[in-house]
Formats: C-alpha cells, structure tokens, sequence
C-alpha cells in the first residue's frame, strides 16, 4: 500500500530532522525515512562523541598551565570513565529520546533503507524484510551523508582499519594507534588518543590542516608533539599488513604494520583512517532519475537539485560544506524553501535571502578541538589571493592579550585578520590556541553582516578576556581617518 506526504526526507540525522520541523512549521505532511539511529552521525558516532572523548584531556592540560591548579592535578586521565561519559553522552546509542521528539514536532517515522524510483516515489526496504512504498505530493529531500573514504593503498582494506566510527566507539584505548591523514578528524583522534595514554604515530604526506592558514597546522602539530603523539610527514603508506585473524576477544586481531614510501615500517594495534569523505548516494535510486549513483548531489543555494524541480540535497551529500552546522543552516534554509513553493510563493533566492544558504560560499565556520584548538571563518590568506582580493593580513600573538595570561602561563597561539581593502570589510579570521573556539562567532557575525572596519572600532571587547584581541588587530590594521 501506498502512503502519501508532502515532504519526504530520507535520511534522519541532524540535517535530516532540521528540513523536517522547518516544513512541518510550514504546513506540510512530513516522514524521515531512516535505517539507523535518529539524530545520525553527529550525535552517536561524530561531533558528540569525539567531542567527549577530547574534554577530559584538554582540561587537564588547561590545568596545568595554571599555578595552584597546576599542583591539585596529581593523577592521570581515567580513561574508562571518560569511555562511559562518552556512553552518556551518546545515549548508550539509543534513540529513543529522538523518537519523543519526532512525535512531539509532527514528523512520522518510517524504519529502513530508502531509495528512490522515480520522481516523488521512494521505496523502503524495512528490517523485517518487507517494503513500504512513498510518494511525496511536493519534494524529497535527500540527506543521507558521507562514509569515510578509505584510500587504494596495499592492503590496507585487509587489515581492517578503524574509520572515525570505531575510534570515537571505542571500548578501550589501544597500546599503540598509527592515524593515516592530517586533516580535522586525523589531529583530533590523535589528540584524544594521546592523552589517553596512547602510543599515537600521525602520518600526513602533506603535512597537518591543510585547509587552514599554515601556522594552524605547524601550532597543533607542535601541540600534538608535546603529548607525546609523533607526526610523520613527506611520507606516506604504500603497504599496510595485518597480523592474525579477528575474534571475539580482540575485533581487530594482530599489530598492524604500516610501510611507509620512504621505506619506514610503522607498527601499531590499530589504524585510523582519516583521509576524506565519500558521498552516501549508493543503493539510493539516482538511476531511476538519470543521475549517478555514488556521486555527489549538486544543489543550488535553495538546495535544490538542478532539472529536478522535486528533489533537494542537503548536508554532506551536496559536497558544499561537510560541517553539521553547515548542514543544519541549509536544512533551515531548504525546508522553508520547499513550504514556500508549495504554497504557491517565490523563494526568496537572492544572495542572503531566507530560502538560501549564501554563508557556505562566504563564512564557514570551523573548530578543531586539538590541543591548542584551531577555530577559522570566511577565506585564508591564500584563498583571498586565489580569489584576486586586494587584501591586507593582520596577524597578533594572542599570548600578548591580558586575557591570554589568565588563561594559562605561557600562553601561545596566533590570530589573523584577512581584510578586503577595496570594501574595508573583514573577509577571514583564523584563532589558534587555546578555548579560542568561542572567539570564532564574533567573526562570523563580522563577515556576514560586512561591518565596516571603521565600525568595528566601536565595537568594545570586554577587559581582560581573550576577545581584547580584536582591538590589537584593529590597532595593527590602523585607525580610521578623522
């Protein structure tokens, strides 16, 4: 039997349930079509997790850099505890609490693997072995994700590696953990993982945080270093062995062996691959709509499928910006898109409008929570560049805020200032040290309101926090002409 709804959204994590409420708050017939967990990647196996598990770690290091709190900090990281926050804070990977709020917003749920056939049709294999056949009146919006990319290196896929699922799902550090990539997920695992006591060994051919200023990489690799954990870089895996089978009391089985190209064996117990991500769009149905199956999903900025009026792609799957944030900001977006246009309205489509999510090209956000943390919006001084921007880069030590000394003795870390000259107008900032991940949304703020830099002169920080720092890249930049 065939249901019918407005709105069908096959995937149900974060970004999946934000299209949902927004539609539902428009007036339309809502089900998210999910397989696994509600709530999805983020919140059981992603952002959540990981995040809990980096916590204990870079609060004792927080500790120790402050006299008095330096010396009550007198025993070591109880790992098995901060496994079992971990398992509180992922809800014992139960979604039940998601489910409360599914029936609360309006939304229905229909259990199973979703995959289109045909415009507006959308079939679910459900776990009992059955199928239940949907057809959506207005749109289906699909958001389904990424998977872990795991690179074509010599058998690699044999000695079955950890992706990020398995490290942020651990029931126990291991001895000795080789990281292959040196990009958010990589530095983070290794940062968690070396306090935990681990023996971590990061191989990243290119070096650390490529997509951020330089200094955000050369700061969080000698961050990583401090704890212990060895970065290994202008190297990279041409052979991965495995020793012995898996079995029930160890998953994985023997030490893993990593040769490296320049002839360098790396043995450890486990692997983590952490080298990109690949789109969720297999067994989805994109041929029976003429597009490629195990693609990306090209979106518009109202998330919109080009040739397929009826068809969004939202979050990772549309490649803009693989960011739960991002993702949630274009679910807004996307889901008052689609109650507009079913009532009959114009999107309001136009650079900043309310149907579209203009800030992917303009100001993303990031933080990486290694130790020191990294925290960027908006362009780097190299992207500017590529982007043909008149620009000046204003850089300042943050050790020398008031604030920074309060903070920790011997405070060390770098902000930067990326200016566009021709509209006097803040195009990029990156903060790198330590708890500066809350210094990230004041530049946001600048970036998409375009706030003069005339007028960001009145904008005070408070003394003595970190914040004090815009004021000195304003001074370095320059007062204003009277």
């Amino acid at each position: 039997m065939q249901q019918e709804f407005d709105l069908i959204v096959i995937g149900g994590g974060p970004v999946g349930e934000n299209v949902a409420d927004r539609a539902v708050q428009g007036g339309l017939s809502t089900v998210i079509v999910e397989h696994e967990l509600v709530g999805g990647e983020c919140s059981y196996w992603a952002c959540m997790p990981s995040k809990a598990l980096l916590r204990a770690g870079a609060a004792i290091s927080a500790a120790r850099r402050v006299p008095g709190a330096a010396e009550a900090v007198t025993g070591q990281l109880d790992v098995q505890a901060l496994f079992a926050h971990r398992d509180d804070v992922v809800k014992h990977w139960n979604d039940s609490g998601q489910l409360e709020w599914l029936d609360g917003a309006g939304i229905q749920l229909v259990r199973g693997h979703g995959r289109l056939d045909g415009p507006r049709r959308v079939v679910v294999d459900t776990p009992d072995g059955g199928s239940v056949e949907l057809r959506a009146r207005v749109a289906v919006v699909v958001a389904t994700g990424s998977d872990p990319l795991i690179p074509r290196i010599e058998g690699l896929a044999e000695a079955r590696p950890w992706a990020s699922r398995e490290a942020t799902s651990a029931e126990q550090a291991p001895r000795r953990l080789a990281v292959i990539g040196g990009g958010v997920v990589g530095v983070e695992m290794a940062a968690a993982y070396a306090s935990f006591g681990t023996e971590v060994t990061v191989i990243a051919r290119s070096g650390l945080l490529r997509e951020f200023e330089p200094f955000a990489g050369e700061l969080v690799g000698e961050g990583l270093t401090e704890q212990g954990a060895r970065v290994i870089t202008g190297a990279s895996p041409v052979r991965v062995e495995r020793d012995g089978e898996a079995d029930a009391a160890d998953a994985s089985g023997g030490e893993v062996r990593i040769e490296l190209s320049t002839g360098e064996m790396i043995v450890a117990d486990e692997v983590l691959v952490a080298t990109g991500r690949t789109p969720r769009t297999h067994g989805l149905g994109l041929e029976t709509i003429g597009l490629e199956p195990g693609d990306w999903l090209e979106a518009d900025d109202t998330l919109r499928v080009p040739g397929h009026d009826w068809l969004y792609a939202v979050g990772d799957v549309n490649h803009r910006a693989l960011l739960t944030h991002q993702g949630k900001y274009q679910a807004r977006a996307a889901g008052d898109a689609i109650a507009a246009r079913a009532r009959g309205d114009e999107a309001s489509d136009a650079p900043w409008g309310a149907h579209v999510a203009t800030a992917d090209h303009h100001a993303v956000p990031q933080v990486v929570f290694a130790d020191p943390e990294v925290a960027a919006v908006g362009l780097t001084a190299a992207g500017a560049e590529e982007a043909g921007l008149r620009t000046r880069v204003l850089d300042y030590e943050l050790g020398w805020v008031a604030g920074a000394s309060l903070l920790a003795d011997g405070y060390r870390g770098t902000a930067r200032m990326i200016v566009d000259e021709d509209r006097g107008v803040v195009v990029g900032a990156t903060f790198v040290g330590q708890d500066v991940a809350e210094l990230v949304q004041a530049a946001t703020i600048a970036i998409v309101g375009e706030v003069p830099i005339d007028r960001l002169w009145h904008a005070v920080p408070a003394y003595p926090t970190m914040s004090e720092v815009w004021l000195r890249l304003l001074e370095a930049y320059g007062r204003p002409a009277a």
